[in-house]
């Protein structure tokens, strides 16, 4: 069931505008660039890394899984009010 809804939440239809696509992918970016500062705990590097590459990948991909279930335009929920 897991590996069901991750698939669908990577091959689905993009959720997001031009524009958020915009922000998500340069806020991503900006987190990931921000990474490359040393710190005094590596765990941080990482954690901005990693986020700031999820953020830009979700942009790059137009899709928002927050998004998608805050407004409640999740594909199942799309069969069930077409069906």
């Amino acid at each position: 069931m897991i590996s069901a809804r991750a698939g669908s939440l990577m091959n689905g239809e993009p959720n997001l505008s031009t524009t958020e696509r915009s922000v998500y992918m340069l806020a991503g970016l900006g987190l990931a660039a921000a990474a490359a500062k040393p710190r005094p705990n590596p765990l941080l590097n990482i954690l901005a890394l990693a986020g700031g590459s999820y953020l830009a990948w979700r942009g790059y991909m137009g899709q928002c899984p927050v998004k998608a279930a805050l407004t409640g335009s999740s594909e199942s929920g799309r069969l069930a009010h077409h069906g």
